[in-house]
């Protein structure tokens, strides 16, 4: 019984970072996602798991489509297309690592998410410092981001 409840607090703790994140540090958790999805996929691939390895690569590209949705690539112009097109070049990675049963697509996709979070964590404490210096009438409010998969 206790082995159950473990994942159940660690699920209620994460639920609550999700709600109360700042839309920065929910892109920040969907890297993070990804990446530990990728990982776990490369080590299910080496103890020969298909099963696992598939699922984990499933999820990986419910959440880097999920990111490339996200772009408003109205706004964002060039810089935005091109990051679409890299988590397009990524779900390629993945579903050529899946069919391939493959390590290197997966160690190239996660290179490649790496850098992007850590280009991401440096722009976000730059963003949320402004944010909280607005006044409070003139912050943006944002819905609910879902990567359910």
């Amino acid at each position: 019984m206790k082995s159950r409840m473990r994942p159940q607090r660690y699920q209620n703790y994460f639920d609550e970072e999700v709600l109360a994140a700042h839309p920065f540090r929910l892109i920040q958790l969907l890297y993070e996602g990804a990446l530990d999805c990728i990982r776990s996929a490369r080590r299910y691939l080496r103890a020969g798991d298909i099963r696992a390895r598939s699922r984990a690569i499933s999820k990986a590209m419910a959440i880097v489509t999920e990111l490339s949705l996200s772009v408003d690539v109205e706004k964002g112009g060039e810089v935005s297309r091109n990051l679409v097109d890299l988590y397009g070049y990524v779900e390629k990675l993945l579903i050529q690592a899946n069919v391939e049963q493959s390590e290197a697509p997966l160690e190239e996709a996660d290179r490649l998410l790496a850098t992007l979070l850590d280009a991401w964590k440096g722009c976000a404490p730059a963003q949320s410092t402004a944010v909280e210096n607005e006044p409070a009438a003139e912050r943006e409010t944002y819905g609910p981001v879902s990567c359910a998969y």
